[in-house]
């Protein structure tokens, strides 16, 4: 796996768990009753995100090391998966 394949795979990865993320531990301002007038009742209260920010980070990095162990290690192959289409090598046609 070369580096911009491996950086944009951990790119994507980071964003699908931060997505996954955000929703814990928040309070809206409508559970909170602090609602603040011109502001929605379901916006977040405290929405923490540096702290979310650190925790995608830490989950993604360890997303991306099982996915390279997996892809580096041979035991998932391009070949494995089903809807890819099928290369031959092209000395192998003659």
């Amino acid at each position: 796996m070369n580096l911009v394949l491996a950086v944009a795979i951990y790119f994507v990865i980071w964003w699908i768990v931060l997505f996954a993320v955000l929703p814990f531990g928040i309070r809206t301002q409508h559970e909170a009753g602090e609602v603040v007038p011109g502001t929605e009742k379901s916006a977040p209260v405290a929405p923490r995100l540096g702290r979310k920010m650190i925790a995608t980070t830490i989950v993604a990095a360890i997303v991306f090391a099982m996915i390279y162990w997996l892809v580096e290690g041979g035991v998932v192959t391009l070949d494995d998966i089903p809807f890819l289409p099928r290369f031959e090598d092209a000395r192998v046609r003659g």
